[in-house]
């Protein structure tokens, strides 16, 4: 038996359009997961109690999300990416490999939720023009917490 085409009232082309933005989301939250809890593990110095655990509670919200992410990819027929070369290619988070001190922590993950924000922004648009209504929702939602957590991570900083 054939499986039935996918008909939820959005054509094939923006399904692929919206779906590929989803991806690049997800991209980049995988790779803000991963840097985050990069950051848990080997954050050290004064702020170390406080910054190990906000940098917990921030990645796993970000491996909740990552899930919902591509549960959405999937429903709009597409497959999610999965692999650490198919993230790489996509995001615009940047990889740390180093021993930053605390301070640049706190930068890089202000740089990369604010990065997110960004990506979902840009993948609205498309689904908001497309009438994509879940899609427009979830990224509503993906902007809200990444902008406010890049306000509270800046406010440190300052």
């Amino acid at each position: 038996m054939a499986t039935p085409a996918i008909n939820i009232g959005i054509n094939e082309g923006a399904r692929t359009e919206i779906a590929a933005g989803v991806s690049r989301v997800l991209a980049d939250s995988y790779s803000l997961y991963l840097k985050t809890h990069n950051f848990h593990w080997n954050v050290t110095g004064p702020m170390f109690n406080s910054l190990h655990m906000m940098f917990e509670e921030h990645y796993t919200e970000l491996a909740t999300a990552v899930d919902e992410l591509a549960e959405r990819i999937r429903a709009l027929g597409e497959r999610a990416p999965g692999s650490y070369s198919e993230y790489q290619a996509l995001t615009r988070i940047p990889e740390e490999t180093g021993s930053p001190d605390a301070t640049e922590m706190i930068r890089q993950l202000v740089e990369g939720h604010e990065a997110v924000a960004r990506t979902a922004r840009e993948t609205f648009a498309l689904a908001d023009g497309a009438a994509d209504e879940p899609t427009a929702d979830l990224m509503t939602q993906r902007m809200q917490l990444h902008e406010k957590t890049a306000w509270m991570l800046r406010s440190m900083l300052e």
